[in-house]
């Protein structure tokens, strides 16, 4: 018993100084996970950049301060509440370059450059909302809100936005690069204009197909008197042909096809007397 006591007692003191140490967090070691990086200060200065692992520090001197570095989602939507991106916004207002008013949804997905944790910390913040707000947040919706300035909106209606993307894209990489980011993924989600414009462009489709309906109508009537003519021209030739071909031998041997063995009843002479044929026994 006096040995249980005792164990007891040590357990007991153990998972005090834990719980004060868990208090003021003066754990003399501390961990970095797997998709994390952390910046290790001592009294303010930087001593060192910390990637996966187990590491030791000075209780209550030594700073400890981690960055996420996996891929990281910013998303604008009508819903943001709704949205399982790991940072909400709503959508971009803006106005296209010929004055139509759009709001433009899109998803940027990024992480931090494990690399150049020193940069951010020093540079952009402490901790990893601080970076989006800085960066990400005001980068991807300014540059959106004025490369979208740069397109009709028929360009960006027609649904075909793949240059859009690609360019926003392009810009969003090159800065990203410059304050420690790398862009995974820029994609636009949705666009949307004004009733006005949409109505505008329905009315616009119906007249255009009623166009190509009566332009496809006048072909078809166009190729109708086509192949009358042709067929009208290829009879007179026919018939201009047949009358240079036939002979009067020709027509005595068509006659002749044709005759089923009977005498005609009725013949007229060269000089025009009506020969009538009597039944034999009359």
């Amino acid at each position: 018993m006096p040995l249980l006591k005792k164990l007891l007692t040590a357990i007991g003191v153990v998972v005090v100084i834990l719980i004060i140490f868990g208090i003021f967090n003066i754990f003399p070691f501390f961990i970095v996970s797997p998709g994390e990086a952390a910046v290790v200060t001592r009294l303010g200065k930087i001593v060192k950049v910390a990637y996966p692992g187990f590491y030791f520090k000075v209780p209550l001197i030594d700073g400890v301060h981690r960055y996420t570095t996996r891929l990281l989602t910013y998303e604008t939507s009508d819903n943001p509440d709704a949205s399982q991106a790991d940072y909400r916004d709503y959508p971009v207002d803006t106005t296209t370059q010929d004055g139509q008013p759009i709001k433009i949804k899109y998803t940027v997905r990024f992480r931090i450059d494990p690399k150049k944790v020193q940069w951010v910390f020093e540079n952009i913040g402490k901790d990893e909302a601080q970076v989006v707000e800085k960066i990400v947040k005001a980068d991807s919706r300014v540059n959106v809100r004025v490369i979208a300035r740069n397109y009709k909106a028929e360009q960006l209606y027609a649904g075909d936005v793949r240059q859009f993307e690609e360019e926003v894209a392009r810009v969003l990489r090159e800065s990203f690069a410059k304050k420690g980011l790398e862009l995974d993924f820029f994609g636009v989600r949705g666009i949307d204009f004004s009733e006005e414009y949409v109505d505008a462009v329905e009315r616009k489709q119906i007249e255009k197909e009623k166009v190509i309906a009566e332009k496809y109508r006048a072909e078809q009537e166009k190729y109708r008197k086509e192949q009358m003519i042709t067929k009208a021209q290829a009879e007179a030739e026919a018939q201009r042909l047949l009358q240079q071909t036939l002979t009067d031998l020709i027509l005595k041997k068509m006659w002749i096809e044709k005759w089923d063995g009977k005498l005609p009843q009725v013949v007229t002479d060269s000089k025009g007397v009506v020969w009538v044929k009597l039944n034999e026994g009359n």
